[in-house]
């Protein structure tokens, strides 16, 4: 391999892990939330969760960027169900995993209808989510 080639994969490798940083960086917060993998989480997000969300802007669900302890209902302009805004629902780790696991347990009469069945998946969305690079 000759030196230009070898500080092209440096250079390469280098703003990889500047671009991955925020998101290994550990999502732990007051309630010892988020052992889980951030960047797992993030490609999960990606794949299962932005049909409806993204960070930035509501869609068919409401945009997720602070999403982790906020109080549910709360993204203003957003259309939630009349359940949802009942709730008093704080999104902590316990209550995403429990809201992700089966959100009409949660809240009945709510709208999502969606799940995610694994709880690894779970831990790894609620991760990215505590993480700051989705703060």
């Amino acid at each position: 391999m000759t030196a230009t080639a070898v500080a092209g994969c440096a250079i390469s490798a280098t703003v990889s892990a500047l671009l991955v940083a925020p998101l290994a960086q550990s999502a732990n917060v007051s309630d010892g939330v988020a052992t889980g993998d951030p960047v797992r989480g993030h490609a999960l997000y990606q794949s299962r969760c932005t049909a409806c969300h993204s960070l930035d802007q509501s869609r068919i669900g409401p945009a997720h960027r602070g999403v982790f302890d906020r109080l549910a209902a709360s993204v203003p302009g957003f259309d939630y169900s009349p359940a949802l805004k009942r709730s008093g629902v704080r999104w902590t780790e316990a209550n995403l995993d429990r809201w992700l696991a089966n959100p009409e347990a949660l809240v009945p009469g709510q709208r999502m209808g969606y799940q995610v069945d694994d709880p690894v998946d779970r831990r790894d969305l609620i991760a990215f989510l505590a993480s700051p690079a989705a703060r």
